[in-house]
């Protein structure tokens, strides 16, 4: 379906936050997987590396990204190029925070513990 609407997307909730996926292989792509991450305001994130590349784009809000021990402040319109295997922590700024984010297919995370997740919005 090239369309998908916010009532078409598959919400899930893990570690605090909101994933509603919108693209990814399930739903019938073969190259690409997007979902939109809604962060509550004051959540810290779970350190984790990622498989593959992401975009990370502040909708609205503010994000605080932890990337290979590099703190950024996010705000609307800015993005961040999450490299393969990158250290990534997202935390929400004091309003929260909305995201879209950007992967292939595959992707994978593992946490700081050694939990690999295989993320069901991005399948």
């Amino acid at each position: 379906m090239p369309v998908v609407r916010p009532t078409d997307a598959v919400p899930f909730e893990v570690h605090g936050s909101r994933f509603l996926s919108y693209v990814s292989p399930s739903r019938g792509s073969s190259q690409l997987c997007a979902w939109q991450l809604s962060v509550p305001a004051g959540l810290q994130g779970v350190a984790h590396r990622p498989s593959r590349e992401e975009v990370l784009l502040v909708l609205d809000g503010e994000l605080r990204t932890t990337l290979d021990g590099v703190v950024s402040a996010l705000r609307r319109g800015d993005a961040l190029l999450v490299p393969a295997d990158g250290e990534l922590r997202v935390d929400a700024g004091p309003e929260g925070a909305t995201v879209w984010v950007t992967s292939t297919p595959g992707l994978e995370a593992v946490t700081a513990d050694g939990d690999r997740i295989m993320p069901p919005w991005a399948s």
